[in-house]
């Protein structure tokens, strides 16, 4: 056979294969009213209804003092097996930042930069494949003036 030929069919089955194995909600698109929440209690009852949220097994680290509330660094990790990975914030006027699937045997453990209009508390919530959901929440302050002070 052909390179140029076996190559393509190698392109081909990969692009084939892709399809079957994500299984991503567009949580925009099916929970529209969790975006338009502008405070975080009524964002995650509109995203997971009225649910108990246990305050362990989920670490969130962000700087106690962020110099640029243009990017500020977010990193959410946890060992739970995950179904879903919400973000939320109380600064800015919708609290819902991200919802992520997690793939099955995915790990949680996210990097972003967000952006707070002002000091506030960022909280992140693991839906568990056991039907529970974990919590953690991290204060900072936003520095005026673009300095650590």
């Amino acid at each position: 056979m052909e390179r140029r030929k076996f190559l393509s069919l190698g392109a081909l089955a990969a692009v084939a294969a892709v399809p079957s194995t994500l299984s991503a909600i567009d949580y925009r698109k099916e929970k529209p009213d969790t975006w338009k929440a502008h405070k975080v209690e009524p964002a995650i009852e509109k995203l997971y209804g009225k649910v108990k949220l246990i305050e362990e097994g989920v670490k969130v680290k962000t700087p106690d003092v962020a110099a640029n509330g243009g990017a500020i660094p977010i990193d959410i990790t946890s060992k739970i097996a995950a179904k879903s990975v919400a973000l939320l914030q109380d600064a800015n006027p919708e609290s819902t930042v991200a919802v992520w699937t997690v793939p099955e045997n995915g790990i949680v453990d996210y990097s972003l930069k967000i952006k707070m209009q002002g000091s506030g508390t960022v909280t992140a919530i693991v839906e568990g494949l056991d039907g529970k959901y974990y919590v953690a929440r991290k204060t900072l302050q936003v520095a005026l003036g673009g300095c650590e002070g």
